[in-house]
């Protein structure tokens, strides 16, 4: 466990990042947020406010001071800030490259000054590109099919070669369709997850990109959290300066998952279980299939997946459901 130590969470606003903040608040750390708010949320965040052990700096990784400033004193760094969404950065690459990178190595460099203990950061499935190989292997990637990946498997290579000049220890995350309490489910770019529950909450057709077969090892919230603590508290050496696949280990296409939406969803409205689920082009950039291998964390890390997607489902629909109606 981590706990009565002192951690930086950059994105803490976001979804993940304040799932992050309040799991190290209840364990007792001093835990600072770094976010600007361009995709994060205040809510996400208000009822921490008033937590002494709780500082919020209001910045920007694209600016190195910002990041000086909030890695001072921190013993662990746990990286979370980036622009997401394959689509937005088809939109605008300048701005995902901008962030994602620019804002990556200036976090980076800051921590390695700090003398900070670990720096554990957000990677991302995206990185296995054109890949068709299943499961996903760490080892074994493809070339990368969006600006967003390119900016994420970069992130990879300069942590890589940060470990081997400035010896600072470094772990990244491959995160794997990420869901759970936070996520926004508003917006041009909201994931697949919250914005079919919010769709059927309102009565809505979901429209699925593509015939539905694409398919996705969708990981609960509560798996990243305990892949995140496991990375900075580990004392295995194997696994320092490594990446390791974040996810559940199995996978489902997207009629299974709206089909299990609509099961789930429809304890609270029958009429859901009636709502037509339409279909639409595929998205450019899109990974047909994504499916991990979790041998490399169970060996390395001692990480041992608690939620299937039914589970984790059932957990967060409570949470979407209060939050949506």
């Amino acid at each position: 466990m981590i706990e009565n130590k002192k951690i930086l969470i950059t994105g803490g606003a976001g979804f993940i990042g304040s799932n992050l903040v309040e799991y190290f608040l209840k364990q007792g750390n001093q835990v600072t947020c770094l976010d600007n708010f361009l995709t994060g949320h205040r809510k996400n965040i208000e009822s921490f406010l008033t937590n002494p052990n709780f500082k919020l700096i209001e910045g920007d990784i694209r600016n190195y001071e910002d990041c000086q400033s909030a890695v001072e004193g921190c013993e662990y760094v746990f990286h979370q800030a980036a622009l997401g969404s394959v689509p937005r950065s088809i939109n605008d690459p300048m701005t995902t490259t901008d962030i994602n990178i620019g804002g990556f190595v200036k976090m980076l460099f800051a921590a390695k000054e700090a003398k900070v203990k670990r720096f554990i950061y957000a990677a991302s499935s995206s990185t296995y590109g054109d890949s068709q190989a299943l499961p996903k292997i760490e080892e074994n990637i493809g070339k990368p099919l969006s600006p967003y990946a390119i900016t994420k498997y970069a992130n990879e290579l300069y942590a890589e070669n940060f470990s081997k000049i400035y010896d600072i220890e470094t772990i990244g995350l491959r995160y794997f369709n990420v869901f759970g309490k936070n996520q926004d489910p508003n917006g041009a770019y909201a994931a697949v997850i919250p914005l079919f529950i919010k769709q059927l909450i309102n009565h809505e057709s979901p429209i699925i990109n593509g015939d539905g077969t694409y398919s996705r090892d969708f990981t609960y919230i509560k798996n990243v959290i305990q892949m995140n603590e496991l990375a900075a508290s580990s004392t295995n050496a194997s696994a320092i300066n490594q990446v390791f696949n974040t996810a559940v280990g199995e996978r489902n296409n997207l009629n299974q998952l709206t089909s299990l939406l609509k099961q789930l969803l429809s304890k609270y409205d029958i009429d859901i279980a009636n709502i037509e689920i339409k279909h639409g082009p595929n998205r450019a950039g899109d990974i047909p299939h994504s499916h991990a291998s979790v041998d490399k964390a169970k060996t390395l890390l001692n990480y041992k997946p608690e939620y299937s997607l039914e589970k984790g489902l059932k957990e967060a629909i409570d949470w979407y459901w209060e939050d949506l109606k």
